[in-house]
Parts: C-alpha cells; sequence; structure tokens
C-alpha cells in the first residue's frame, strides 16, 4: 500500500464518519474503553504498515467488537488480571496446534454449535472459513452469546493485537504510519525503508518526544533484535499515542463540519453574484437598446426608411433572442439560488435594488411597449414617405401640364393686336379671347388641385416643402396674373366690339366645339397618364372598372370629333364651292384639325396602356393577397398551436398521476417538440418579411399578426423553461427532505383542490382555507407568519413550491449558528478569539483564507495581536445573506 493509497483511503472514511451527527452523538455517549477500542480499529485499519499475508484475518478480527468463547481445554492457566485493570486469557497455542486432528473436529463440532443458530453449518473448518463469509457469521453469532463479557472481549482482542499489532512494531514502519496518520508533516512516509528498522523505529521515538511530548520509553535495539519484545511496555507505549491524538481527533472533526458549512455558503455567494452579473448585463442592454428604440427621428427618403426597418428587423432576429435567454436563465437561476438557501437554512436572497426579478420583468415590460411603438412609427413612416412621394411626383407632372399650358399665355394677353385689325380680325379675337376665357376657366381645376397638393405635402412634412412652395406660389402669382390680363383683354375688345360685326359663323361654331372637346382630350390624357396607389384587389378593380366606363364613352367621343372635323369640312366647301381663300387660320382658335386628330391619336394610343398598367397592377394585388392568404394559413396553425402547448404544459405541471422524474420527462419531451417546431416560427417570420417588403399592412383572411405569433412563442418558451425549473427544485426538495412519492401526491392533490382559479397558484384566501382543511388553527397573526414564509416577496399569491417548502419546513436537518460556534471553539482550544495560524493549520487554505477575510478583529484585553472574533462571524453566516 503505497502512502497515496493510504491517505484515500483515511479521507474516505474520515469524512464518512465525521460528518454523521448520529456518529457523533454516540462518540459523546461512548465511555472511555469504547473510544480507546474504536482508536485501535482506525490507527490499525488506515496505517499504511506493509500487513503480513495474514492480513484477511486481522482485517476480520480486528474491526470487530466481538467475543470469542473457546473449550477451557485450550485455555494455559487462569484468567490473570494484568496492567491497566483489563483482564486478558492467554490461550496456549502450541497445545492447540500439537495435535491438530483432535481440536480440528473439536472446533468443527463446537462452531457448528452456534452457526445452526445462523441457519449454516460447517464441514471442513480449513475450506469452509476461506473466504471469511461464514467466519464473520460465526462471529456475529458469538457477540451476541457473549452479550458484553468484557473479559472474553478483551481477551480474543488482545490476542488479535499481539498477533499482527505488536509483531509488526519490530520493522518500525506501523509507528512511524500510526503517526504520518494525524501528522503528516512530521514524517515523510515515503522515504522509510523495510529494511532498516532501526533507523524506522528511532525516528519514530525522536520524532514522538521532540513533537508530541511522548518519552522515550524503548530501545529500537531491544525490539529488533529481541525475538519476543516486551509487550507490556509496547503497549504502554502506544497508548500514548492514543492520549496525545484524542485531541487531534476532535479538532479534525470541527474543522470538517466548518467545511461544510463554509462551502454550501460560498457555493450561495457564487450563485448570488452571478445573479448580480446576469440581472446588471441584461439591466444594462435593455438601457442601452430603449433609447435607440424611442429614437423618431424620421428618414427623409424611403431607402433609408427600408434601411431602418432592415436593422430594426435584425434587431428582433439576432440581437432580442439570445437576450430572451438570458431573462429566462435568470429566473431559473433566481428560483434554484432560494431553493439551495430554504434548504441550507439561509435567509431569502434579496438581489441588489432595481435587480429583483419583477424589477427585470418591469424593465422588459418597458422594452416591449417601446419595441412595439418604434415598429409602428417606422410603419407609419414609410406609408408617410411613400404618399410623399406619389404627391410630389403628382405635383410635378401637374405643374409641368400647366406650365406648359401657361407658356406665352401672358404675352398673348399682353398684345395690342386689336387696334390694327380688321373688323372680321377684331370679332375673332374676341371669340378667340372668350374661348380662352372658358379655357382658363378649366384649367382652375388643375391650379386648385396643385395647391391643394402642395398643403398636403406640407402637411405631411415633405422633406423639399421649400421647393414645393416656391413653386406653387410662382404658379399661383402666374395664374392671378392670368386673371387679371384676361379681364384687362375682355375689357379692352369689348370696347371695340360695337365696331365689328361681322363673323364667321362656321369658324366660330368649330371653336366653340373643338375647345371643349379638345379639353376633354386633355383631360382623358392626364387621366390616362394619372399615377395611382392601391393595397387590395377590390381597389384596383374600382379602378379597371372605372376605366371600362371610359372606354364605353369612346365611340360617343369619336362621334364628337367626327361632328367637329365635319364643321371644318363644311368651311372647305364652302370655301371651294364659292372661291373663297382662306388664310388657313381659324381666328376664333389656335385649335386646328391637325391639333384635334393628333390629340384623338395620343388618346387611342394612352389606352392599351392603361390596360397594360392596371393588368399589372391586378397581378401585383393577386400577388399580395397569395402572400397574405400563404401567411394566413401558418398563423391560424401556429396561433392555436401555442395556446395548445401552454395548455398542455399547464396540465401537466398539476398532474399527480406520474413521478415527478415523469413529469420532467414529458416536460422535456414538450421541449424539444417546441424546438423542433421553431422552423415554422422562422418561415412565417420569412412570409412576414415578403409581405411587409410588398408593403402589405393589412389581412382580412386572419386574426393574428406576426407580433402576436412573436410573443406567444417568447411566453411559450419562457413557460416551459420555468416549469421544467419548477419540477426540478421540487425534486431537490423531495431529497433533500426525504419526501416520498405519495406525500408530493397528497400536496398535488390538496393544492389543485384548492386552486380554484387552474393556474398553479393559490390566493392567500384559497390557502387558508387549505391549512384549515388540514387542521391548523390559524388566528390573524399566525396566518399573517406564514404567509410571509411562503410568500416573502408580497406577491399575493402561493406557488407550489412554497406550498411544498411550508409543508416540509420542520422534516430537514440544517446546521445552526451555535454548531458553528462550538465548532470553532473547540479549533480556538476553548478560548472566545481565534488566530490566524490556528485557522490556517486546522482547515484547508481555501477555507481558512476564506474566514480569514471576513472575520473581524477580536476585541478584549487578553487576545494577542490579530485576533479573530468567530462568534460574530458564525452569527453572520446565518444571518445577513450579502456575508
Amino acid at each position: 500500500m503505497t502512502t497515496e493509497d493510504y491517505m484515500h483511503q483515511e479521507e474516505d472514511w474520515d469524512r464518512d464518519l465525521l460528518l454523521d451527527p448520529a456518529w457523533e452523538k454516540q462518540q459523546r455517549k461512548s465511555d472511555g474503553k469504547e473510544q480507546i477500542t474504536l482508536w485501535l480499529k482506525i490507527t490499525l485499519a488506515s496505517a499504511p504498515a506493509r500487513i503480513p499475508d495474514c492480513a484477511n484475518s486481522y482485517y476480520g478480527f480486528a474491526v470487530c467488537d466481538c467475543s470469542l468463547t473457546l473449550p477451557k481445554s485450550f485455555m494455559k492457566g487462569p484468567v490473570s488480571s494484568t496492567h491497566n485493570h483489563h483482564n486478558f486469557a492467554k490461550i496456549d497455542s502450541e497445545s492447540i496446534l500439537a495435535t491438530p486432528e483432535i481440536p480440528g473436529r473439536t472446533f468443527t463440532a463446537w462452531c457448528n454449535s452456534h452457526l445452526r443458530k445462523a441457519g449454516t453449518q460447517i464441514e471442513n473448518i480449513e475450506e469452509d472459513f476461506r473466504n471469511g463469509l461464514k467466519l464473520m457469521l460465526l462471529l456475529e453469532v458469538i457477540s451476541e452469546i457473549v452479550d458484553g463479557n468484557v473479559k472474553m472481549t478483551l481477551g480474543m482482542i488482545w490476542t488479535i493485537i499481539l498477533r499482527f499489532a505488536i509483531q509488526d512494531i519490530s520493522d518500525g514502519l506501523a509507528l512511524c504510519a500510526l503517526i504520518h496518520r494525524h501528522r503528516p508533516d512530521l514524517i515523510d512516509y515515503s522515504k522509510l525503508r523495510k529494511d532498516d528498522p532501526i533507523g524506522n523505529l528511532n525516528t519514530a521515538f525522536e520524532v514522538a518526544e521532540k513533537f508530541l511530548d511522548i518519552p522515550k520509553m524503548l530501545d529500537a535495539e531491544d525490539i529488533v533484535n529481541t525475538p519476543k519484545p516486551d509487550e507490556k511496555a509496547i503497549m504502554t507505549y502506544v497508548s500514548c499515542f492514543y492520549h496525545a491524538f484524542a485531541g487531534a481527533e476532535q479538532a479534525e472533526t470541527a474543522a470538517n463540519r466548518i467545511c461544510k458549512v463554509l462551502a454550501v455558503n460560498q457555493e450561495n455567494e457564487r450563485l448570488m453574484e452571478e445573479y448580480e452579473k446576469l440581472a446588471s448585463e441584461l439591466l444594462e442592454w435593455i438601457r442601452r437598446t430603449i433609447p435607440w428604440l424611442e429614437n423618431r427621428v424620421a428618414e427623409q427618403t424611403m431607402r433609408a426608411m427600408q434601411q431602418k426597418l432592415e436593422d430594426f428587423r435584425d434587431y428582433r432576429r439576432v440581437h432580442k433572442p439570445p437576450r430572451v435567454q438570458e431573462k429566462c436563465q435568470l429566473e431559473i437561476n433566481f428560483n434554484t439560488l432560494q431553493t439551495k438557501l430554504r434548504l441550507s437554512n439561509r435567509p431569502a436572497f434579496m438581489p441588489s435594488e432595481g435587480k429583483m426579478v419583477s424589477d427585470i420583468a418591469n424593465a422588459w415590460k418597458g422594452l416591449e411597449q417601446v419595441e412595439k411603438g418604434y415598429e409602428e412609427w417606422l410603419l407609419t413612416e414609410i406609408r408617410r414617405l411613400e404618399r410623399l412621394d406619389h404627391l410630389a411626383e403628382k405635383f410635378k407632372q401637374k405643374c409641368n401640364l400647366h406650365e406648359s399650358w401657361t407658356a406665352g399665355k401672358e404675352d398673348l394677353l399682353a398684345q395690342k393686336d386689336y387696334e390694327s385689325a380688321s373688323l372680321m380680325e377684331i370679332r375673332a379675337l374676341m371669340r378667340k379671347h372668350e374661348a380662352f376665357e372658358s379655357d382658363l376657366a378649366a384649367h382652375q381645376d388643375r391650379v386648385e388641385q396643385i395647391a391643394a397638393i402642395a398643403q398636403e405635402l406640407n402637411e405631411l412634412d415633405y422633406h423639399d416643402a421649400a421647393t414645393v412652395n416656391a413653386r406653387c406660389q410662382g404658379i399661383c402669382d402666374q395664374w392671378d396674373n392670368l386673371g387679371t390680363l384676361t379681364q384687362k383683354r375682355r375689357d379692352a375688345l369689348e370696347r371695340v366690339e360695337k365696331l365689328w360685326e361681322t363673323i364667321d359663323q362656321l369658324y366660330l361654331e368649330f371653336a366653340k366645339r373643338a375647345a371643349p372637346f379638345n379639353n376633354w382630350m386633355d383631360g382623358a390624357m392626364e387621366d390616362l397618364q394619372d399615377m395611382f396607389i392601391v393595397h387590395s384587389i377590390e381597389e384596383i378593380q374600382s379602378l379597371i372598372t372605372a376605366h371600362d366606363q371610359f372606354k364605353a364613352t369612346l365611340p360617343e367621343a369619336d362621334k364628337e370629333r367626327m361632328a367637329t372635323m365635319g364643321i371644318q369640312n363644311e368651311i372647305m366647301k364652302i370655301a371651294q364651292t364659292y372661291g373663297i381663300k382662306l388664310s388657313g387660320i381659324n381666328p376664333y382658335t389656335n385649335l386646328s384639325p391637325q391639333d384635334i386628330s393628333n390629340k384623338w391619336e395620343a388618346v387611342k394610343h394612352l389606352v392599351p396602356l392603361r390596360d397594360q398598367m392596371l393588368q399589372e397592377e391586378v397581378a401585383r394585388q393577386q400577388a399580395n393577397e397569395r402572400l397574405r392568404r400563404q401567411f394566413a394559413a401558418q398563423a391560424n396553425v401556429i396561433g392555436p398551436w401555442i395556446q395548445t402547448k401552454m395548455e398542455e404544459i399547464g396540465h401537466v405541471s398539476v398532474d399527480i398521476a406520474g413521478s415527478l422524474e415523469e413529469q420532467m420527462n414529458n416536460l422535456k419531451q414538450y421541449e424539444q417538440n417546441i424546438i423542433n417546431y421553431k422552423s415554422n416560427i422562422d418561415k412565417l417570420e420569412g412570409d412576414h418579411q415578403l409581405s411587409q417588403e410588398a408593403l402589405i399592412f393589412d389581412n382580412k383572411h386572419t386574426n393574428y399578426t406576426m407580433e402576436h405569433i412573436r410573443v406567444g412563442w417568447e411566453q411559450l418558451l419562457t413557460t416551459i423553461a420555468r416549469t421544467i425549473n419548477e419540477v426540478e427544485n421540487q425534486i431537490l426538495t423531495r431529497d433533500a427532505k426525504g419526501i416520498s412519492q405519495e406525500q408530493l401526491n397528497e400536496f398535488r392533490a390538496s393544492f389543485n383542490h384548492f386552486d380554484r382559479k387552474r393556474n398553479g397558484m393559490m390566493d392567500p384566501d384559497d390557502f387558508r382555507a387549505c391549512l384549515i382543511s388540514m387542521g391548523y388553527d390559524l388566528g390573524e397573526v399566525e396566518f399573517a407568519r406564514i404567509m410571509t414564509l411562503v410568500d416573502p416577496n408580497n406577491t399575493g399569491v402561493v406557488t407550489f413550491q412554497a406550498f411544498i417548502d411550508f409543508m416540509t419546513r420542520e422534516t430537514a436537518e440544517t446546521d445552526t449558528a451555535e454548531q458553528v460556534m462550538a465548532s470553532f471553539k473547540i479549533l480556538a482550544s476553548d478560548k472566545t478569539y481565534i488566530t490566524v495560524e490556528e485557522l490556517r493549520r486546522e482547515l484547508p487554505p481555501e477555507q481558512a483564507e476564506y474566514c480569514i477575510s471576513r472575520m473581524t478583529k477580536y476585541i478584549g484585553a487578553d487576545a494577542p495581536p490579530g485576533a479573530l472574533d468567530y462568534i460574530s462571524f458564525s452569527s453572520a453566516l446565518y444571518g445577513e445573506s450579502d456575508l
């Protein structure tokens, strides 16, 4: 056995035994004899001395407190009194082994007389005891028969010790191992050699005398060179080691208890620090994100706003999901920490101000509200910019048409051609002016449209409103000037009209018919080229219907064109008939027959182009409708699926049909199914993105929006994670407090019976009724005290985990501050303070430094410099949780 094996063996035994409170109580009740016997067993069983070949027999006897009653024929002499006031029976082994066949039969019969009580027997004493099983059974029966016979028991133990312990001390390794077992810092056991017994014995004697205050009672040469050393002298010397090390074992027991308590406290502090760190990071991310989402500075172009929308989608797809997982993990860590604190009899953990789970939930709720407002603002701004671009283009088109029409009109109205004109020309100028006035009145509507569009662009905060306003103002000023000039010219013509009486009726009729027809064609061309924006098939169908109605009027318009052109033909016919030389210009209008024909051809050319534009828009709206139906088909499946899974998870969490492990397996399966379902959510996100890119903002085929699906999905993920964590905590509570599955089912049945809302929580009134039904005699003060235990955060509800904790609170065995103080007092040798050196000597380095860094200085006249107050430290361990 190597030194490392020996140390591992020692440590395994020591931890299991010393941490058992029942063992400690038993040791305090035991008398001195039992403690010495136990010390011999521990020391001999754990020492790294080289054991002879009969080690199995050694272990078979050395670790059992039993008595052996042998036939008197094998006892040599009477039982005599020896040192230490113990009686030992000396067995004459030579007489027994002289005739082995006789004791073999006798021993076999004697053994079977006892083994029959255990329902077994042996045939061959040499073979049947070889594996040690029946030998151990024999010892157990003998122990019951002797029933505490001290002489017989000690006689057998003494014989075993003489056979194996004292015999093995002659090489010095056993004594060195004994010292190394309790004080490994005094002897390097790996450097000892079995072939140097004198050196080993002298090393043990010198170390014991120098460091353990054990006088040198033996001589190494006498022990090694004497065939049979003095047994009593050796046992007297060995007993000195027992007294020297008995106190050390008590200190080790106290140190182990402290290590256990400190380890629990350190783990809790680590979990608290981890919670604080995660909470701070999540709150900091929310704090940084909200200002970005609250920024409502609109961009001036559609492209820039589309980029903002894309950035928001990246936030939703990439940046937010990990934070959702962190929030869920934070709640899980908080619940696990609180459970561990309750199980270790520590106060509940109270996070720093502003970092409670409720604070994080409120901050998260605020984030989602801002997030929703930001998305609505983005979509509204995109609609506004779309509308602005449409209005700006329409404004530009109408301004171009109007400016094209008004070009040169001011110069024409300012002419004084009537002063040198003939009567015919004067009359022609008068009629021409009347036609102009008619045309001017017809264009009044266009000017009003331009002004209305400019006003709407200003109301919608168009980024280039200054240019629009300047152009609109220029058109309005020009229009006012045209009205003034028109009125002035009419006044002038009316003054000279009386001078002219002749007018060509046909030219006048042509002009009168051509002008409105021309205006109609202008309006038709404007309508055929007019831009439009629609968001549904119904809206585009309405435009197609209006266009079809327009095409139905084309035959009547063609008749009007033919009639107008007929007037011109009549003029030509009359001129040919009567030989009139025409100047080629109608004095009453600037419109020529060629102008009418050209515009008519232009109208006929624009009609199929308008048809094509409308059909393309129909195709686009049909594609949008397919996107709406595609999104709705998935959303109408995913939405109910999420709701169903939420209900199923709730049923699993309150189901008492199976064990907690079965509930956990079911919940894990639900969790995996939910994870596998994520691809459907991603596909729906893709369809939603296509809809937004197609500028689809409504969907009559479903009541579910992408926001509804996202919120439901996040709630589903949080619910399954929280439910799994609750079941894990229930398993942890059940295992820590020894609750059976039947008890848990009874707790669950009682809880479900009084959970009237079926939401996994009881109101205070329901909880009071539950306690009364279980036999509690509750007054207001007592019930208020119980509520502080089950609802420390004043949430107004009692969860199932809190209910279980309350029902099992008194069953758990936990450490107390008084126990820790008593342990420290042992380490401090009954002093009311402890020194740094004592802590570092008795405790592992990590726990020792932990205590040194947190203990306050001891205040007292009898204390040396640097003394520490372990009493206040022990109280703090079970007081404030932020130690």
